[in-house]
């Protein structure tokens, strides 16, 4: 089993958005436009669609390729997706979508990173370690650089990038900034997170055969989220005048305590990520909920007993809101009650699933008031959990 002691502090957060939004009935329209042929011979298709759609739980999302100022119609809203003739063909190739990514991930991941270093009360000059995360696209220079260029971090800053690995990967990029904190106790580093999802919406003229994709095009999202990750012997810069001192219990820093991970037998199909010659891949099987009720407890009961913990004992479940089926097998398999993921599926209503920024968002939002009724840290430690292909499930725990 892979189970890492860390312990470092998470001193700030911070999320970002694109200013263009868009509703979901609007983008069942562009799903129905990059679908079935035109006319009757598709309709059937279309309403197919029309229903996957209202089915994973998403009002709205936000994405880099809508424009804030636009109006009209979303086919008006959203050019960059010509409507199919009823094929594949027509589609926007994967160069023309990594063109997007290198145009809009670099300034969303700096305003994320800008508010997490606002948050912590930390100047960027300070960050010493850098760590990147995003599946989503691919440029050198890329994020790494457009951090120290445009937010300020030192340029000798050290810079880490973990590349596409999912919906989880802002986890796995939190134990690399666990471990550079044990390393080096007086270290600040600033974990970034960006994902541009909506650039490979995939043209369906089979809903029926590509129904995993019409599920996949109605869940994702853009999004960035960054934390700053401070060791025992960082010290933070001194307060403004207008910044107290203490700081508001609501919001108290999380303690970053340990982090596991299990990629579980006979799954490897179940999810997918690939780069296809139209923009990346997704496979998103009904397996996937199937496995998390067969191995997430007995995992988790096994990982939380290195910690001299049980599942009854944890306080809050921040439960990466990947879809509605995700979180209803996840859910069964903790034994939850029913209200115990409503922080996950509120966020997944609210913005869709950013794929790795997603778990950071709910973290904070989370941080003031661990879970539902006004619960506080005392009550338990906090639990985020992320899957991802392999399958993989990845985990962290909090204090």
């Amino acid at each position: 089993m892979s189970s890492s002691p860390l312990s470092c502090t998470v001193a700030g957060i911070g999320t970002a958005l694109p200013a263009g939004w868009i509703d979901q009935a609007d983008t069942g329209v562009l799903a129905g436009r990059t679908g079935p042929p035109a006319g009757l011979e598709g309709e059937a298709g279309r309403r197919r669609i029309a229903a996957l759609y209202r089915k994973v739980g998403v009002k709205k999302r936000h994405l880099v390729l809508v424009d804030p100022d636009s109006e009209g119609t979303e086919p008006e809203r959203v050019p960059f997706y010509p409507p199919g003739p009823g094929t594949h063909a027509g589609a926007p190739s994967t160069g023309d979508r990594i063109i997007e990514y290198e145009k809009h991930a670099g300034p969303l991941a700096v305003r994320a990173a800008a508010a997490a270093l606002a948050d912590a009360g930390v100047d960027p000059g300070r960050v010493t370690q850098s760590v990147t995360v995003s599946c989503t696209g691919f440029a050198a220079p890329g994020v790494d650089c457009a951090l120290i260029e445009d937010l300020g971090l030192p340029r000798s800053v050290g810079r880490t990038n973990v590349g596409f690995m999912g919906c989880h990967a802002a986890l796995n990029g939190l134990r690399v900034a666990g471990a550079l904190c044990a390393a080096d106790p007086s270290a600040a580093v600033l974990l970034t997170a960006v994902e541009l999802c909506s650039l490979h919406h995939q043209y369906t003229p089979d809903p029926v055969s590509d129904s995993g994709q019409v599920i996949a095009n109605a869940l994702f999202a853009d999004g960035a989220a960054a934390v700053l990750c401070t060791g025992a012997d960082f010290r933070p810069d001194p307060p403004t005048a207008d910044v107290s001192v203490e700081p508001d219990g609501a919001r108290a820093p999380y303690r970053l305590l340990g982090s596991g991970s299990v990629v579980l037998a006979d799954t490897a199909d179940a999810m997918t990520w690939r780069v296809g010659d139209a923009g990346f891949l997704m496979t998103l099987e009904l397996a996937v909920p199937v496995a998390i009720r067969a191995h997430l407890a007995g995992w988790m009961d096994e990982w939380l007993g290195t910690f001299g913990l049980t599942r009854e004992e944890v306080g809050t479940w921040a439960v990466h809101p990947g879809g509605p089926a995700i979180l209803d097998a996840a859910a069964e398999a903790l034994g939850l009650g029913q209200h115990d993921l409503d922080p996950s599926r509120a966020l997944l209503a609210e913005v869709g699933n950013l794929s790795s920024p997603t778990i950071l968002f709910l973290l904070d939002r989370l941080r003031s008031a661990r879970g539902l009724g006004g619960a506080k840290a005392s009550d338990g430690p906090v639990v985020a959990v992320g899957f991802g292909p392999g399958l993989t499930v990845e985990a962290a725990l909090f204090g």
